[in-house]
């Protein structure tokens, strides 16, 4: 309830801010088009007051972004090294400023007007030049500077600090995945991959955290994915065999069916292609699905070329299907890197049983002793004719 009326007030907030940004810019957009109506050369005035206009407004992002830009944190004092706290240059300038006007005092802002004067003047031939067009040039730039300065300050305020966090998190996600994949964990460096690429918002997720799965872990805080990297880093370590992973995941409820997955990315020797394919083709959630892809990540140098056309024909047909895999999502990344590792590794060829009629074969070399003759031909061959060199 407290969630829901948090998440309530915040869209509030939200939407109260937009109004209030939009308002303002309406403001100044319509008091520029009915001063530019108002003069005899309408489309140098409005051409003219909205190049002022944007450059104003330009000007007071960069103010605003200059003063918003957050700072690194140390790490000290319990706060997380590399995280990002706000920048106070900000509250820094308002109190120098206030004590600057209560030093120099009131007398010494006569001045302000007369420079706002000189400002109008200089940019009154852009509008036209007419009557008027100096104080409208001034206000113009006031009104969109000011406009510029509140919007840079709160976007750099708001937004920029995720976005670095993001990005560094990506950072380290990347490095740890080159790092599995140098020590041959290909299943581990792609999930790490998917997970720096989904910080940078480049690939969708593939469970609604509403319905995640309740996998055991000795931690009641950590999110799924570190409970599945738990379990897949245990499985060369577990006494399971393939046979009891292939029962784990027959038990039907879907934490048990992941579970089972985790430990056949894990160790491929316990790893069932009609698991991973019944995972592939008619999974209980997206979860499930890229938990599968990622267990057939691991058993793609393994796999005899029936099996891989199996598993090619599977991933194929979840990708086309209109119910299947999304486009853009962490399991469409990981079904087309499959498809592409399939195209380009050639499948173990099929072990086929040596039949009971088949001929053994004939031994070579200095052992075999002398080779049979063809019926037929046995005495018929002529006696060796004397070297003609020799003679």
């Amino acid at each position: 309830m407290a969630r829901t009326r948090r998440a309530g007030g915040t869209a509030v907030l939200r939407t109260a801010q937009r109004g209030a940004a939009g308002g303002l810019l309406g403001v100044g957009a319509l008091g520029l088009l009915l001063f530019a109506l108002g003069r005899e050369h309408v489309w140098q005035a409005l051409g003219g007051g909205l190049v002022v206009a944007g450059a104003s407004a330009v000007l007071g992002g960069a103010l605003g972004f200059l003063f918003g830009v957050p700072r690194v944190r140390g790490g000290s004092g319990g706060e997380p090294q590399g995280s990002y706290a706000p920048n106070t240059n900000l509250e820094q300038v308002s109190d120098w400023l206030t004590k600057v006007l209560l030093g120099v005092g009131l007398t010494q802002l006569g001045s302000l007007g007369e420079r706002l004067h000189q400002l109008g003047a200089a940019l009154a031939p852009a509008l036209g030049g007419e009557e008027g067009a100096a104080p409208f040039a001034a206000a113009l730039v006031l009104h969109f500077l000011v406009l510029g300065f509140l919007t840079g300050w709160l976007v750099t305020r708001l937004a920029l600090p995720q976005v670095l966090s993001d990005a560094d998190q990506a950072l380290d996600l990347f490095l740890a995945g080159q790092d599995r994949d140098r020590r041959g964990d290909k299943v581990g460096a792609d999930d790490l991959r998917v997970r720096a690429m989904q910080h940078l918002g480049l690939l969708g997720g593939s469970v609604d955290r509403a319905n995640e799965p309740r996998l055991p872990s000795s931690n009641a805080t950590t999110g799924p994915e570190s409970v599945m990297a738990e379990v897949r880093s245990t499985a060369r370590r577990s006494a399971l065999t393939a046979d009891r992973v292939r029962e784990l995941f027959a038990d039907g409820s879907e934490d048990r069916r992941i579970q089972a997955l985790a430990l056949m990315q894990g160790d491929p020797a316990l790893a069932d292609l009609p698991s991973v394919l019944d995972a592939i083709e008619h999974p209980r959630s997206g979860f499930e699905q890229y938990h599968a892809l990622l267990a057939a990540r691991g058993l793609l140098y393994r796999l005899p070329a029936a099996q891989a056309q199996r598993l090619r024909d599977a991933v194929a047909g979840r990708l086309v299907a209109p119910d299947g895999i999304p486009y853009g999502s962490d399991r469409s990344w990981l079904a087309e890197k499959i498809l592409s590792r399939l195209e380009t590794t050639a499948p173990l060829p099929e072990r086929a049983a040596p039949s009971p009629q088949a001929p053994l074969p004939q031994q070579t070399g200095p052992a075999a002793g002398p080779r049979p003759e063809p019926a037929g031909q046995q005495g018929d061959q002529p006696a060796e004719q004397p070297d003609r060199a020799a003679t």
